[in-house]
């Protein structure tokens, strides 16, 4: 139970790696806030945490708008009790080449990833400030946060972003003893990913099975995909770590697609 007592809050939360988060961290006696743009799914995330045992609420959250943001974090605060750990975790993915990519959808892409980002973290660091118990922010980057793959500007341009962002917090968070990481997971075989494989054969000309051998897994050790319990497992981790140490830090979970 390497979080009992506390409260955590994880955006995108109702579905992938998210859920697998929230789940993971009720079980480790977390009382968990599930924040997600589909109330429904929401509800249903939380209610399954709460029949296996566990703690949790659902927050209509879209994480790109400033109130509903503001909202969502002092919700979780008044109807758990505090804030301790944030999880910034809501993406999208639009795959283009960057001579044919739309401006609304480089917008949108970098808005949920980077801008959400900001939003979360301004207001949970206020509360993180005010009540002086410290805290954890971890965001969900990517292997994407430390190189680049053809088709994802908008996503890698934001992956990037989100490693100065939470080094920031480290520094600046550190005075009142919130510490900040990124989990960077190679691919994850959710909806999300899903969608990126027809999408890359025909923008590459190859198979669905050539994406996923010859792109997405070709630079693993063992050509596996990471899951969200890989995922989780590391955040939980960081989320509990006791001391600074690891602040400012990112945790690449790739079955060894990228090595730092």
């Amino acid at each position: 139970m390497r979080l009992q007592g506390k409260v955590a809050l994880i955006t995108g939360a109702a579905s992938g790696i998210g859920q697998e988060i929230a789940r993971a961290m009720a079980r480790e006696g977390a009382v968990v806030s599930i924040a997600d743009i589909s109330a429904d799914a929401a509800q249903r995330a939380a209610a399954e945490i709460e029949h296996d045992g566990g703690r949790a609420i659902a927050v209509d959250m879209d994480v790109t708008d400033e109130a509903q943001v503001t909202a969502g974090v002092n919700r979780t605060i008044a109807s758990c009790g505090g804030l301790d750990i944030l999880v910034s975790n809501a993406g999208i993915q639009i795959i283009a080449p960057i001579h044919e990519l739309a401006y609304a959808d480089w917008r949108r892409v970098v808005s949920i990833h980077l801008d959400a980002a900001f939003l979360v973290t301004r207001a949970a660091l206020q509360h993180m400030y005010a009540h002086h118990k410290g805290g954890s922010i971890i965001y969900m980057g990517s292997v994407h946060s430390k190189e680049a793959s053809p088709l994802k500007a908008p996503y890698v341009a934001a992956k990037h972003g989100i490693l100065g962002l939470a080094r920031t917090v480290a520094k600046e968070g550190a005075p009142f003893g919130v510490r900040s990481n990124v989990v960077c997971p190679g691919f994850v075989r959710t909806p999300l990913v899903e969608r990126q494989i027809p999408e890359q054969a025909a923008a590459l000309g190859i198979s669905e099975a050539d994406v996923i051998k010859n792109v997405m897994l070709k630079e693993t050790v063992d050509g596996e995909f990471t899951t969200t319990a890989d995922v989780a497992e590391t955040t939980v981790f960081l989320a509990a770590f006791p001391s600074n140490a690891l602040t400012g830090q990112s945790i690449v979970v790739s079955h060894g697609w990228h090595m730092s």
